[in-house]
């Protein structure tokens, strides 16, 4: 397991507490907030993001909007790489890329996971030793209620030393 900043440890605290995650969607990103987005579980190695099936969410075809799922699946990825990166030091990160793809409908609480926290933590380390930027792509992998896949999102995330 990775070894965490007290500024990372920080981090993983405050995206872990409720009122305190939806202060920062608020001041960050309203459509998170919007959609009710929720930090299940968080750590260095894994990440869940549950998206709600309500009104907010649902599209004309009673199922959840395709964009309401990326969203979900890039916080999946990014609150692992934003903790790769304030553990790395003076690191900046930005998407590159998104591609998704959509398996099946999704029609009840979907849960992104995302399980490449050590290949965010190299990336990172990486960029910082080598004054290179580095991308990585990572999969946030939404369930449905029952576990089935409804949809895969591809983040493709670069790290740069500032």
């Amino acid at each position: 397991m990775q070894q965490l900043s007290p500024q990372a440890e920080k981090y993983l605290s405050d995206i872990s507490s409720n009122w305190k995650l939806k202060l920062y969607f608020f001041q960050n990103l309203p459509s998170a907030l919007w959609w009710g987005f929720r930090v299940k579980s968080a750590s260095p190695t894994r990440t869940e993001v549950t998206i709600p099936y309500n009104w907010r969410t649902r599209n004309p075809f009673r199922s959840i909007y395709f964009a309401a799922l990326a969203g979900a699946g890039e916080l999946s990825t990014g609150v692992m790489a934003s903790l790769a990166r304030i553990s790395g030091g003076n690191v900046s990160m930005l998407v590159l890329e998104q591609r998704a793809e959509f398996l099946k409908k999704a029609s009840t609480i979907t849960t992104f996971t995302c399980d490449e926290g050590e290949k965010a933590f190299e990336a990172v380390q990486l960029a910082v030793s080598t004054k290179q930027p580095q991308t990585l792509t990572m999969i946030g992998t939404g369930r449905n209620d029952k576990g089935e896949i409804v949809a895969k999102i591809y983040i493709t995330w670069t790290f740069k030393l500032r």
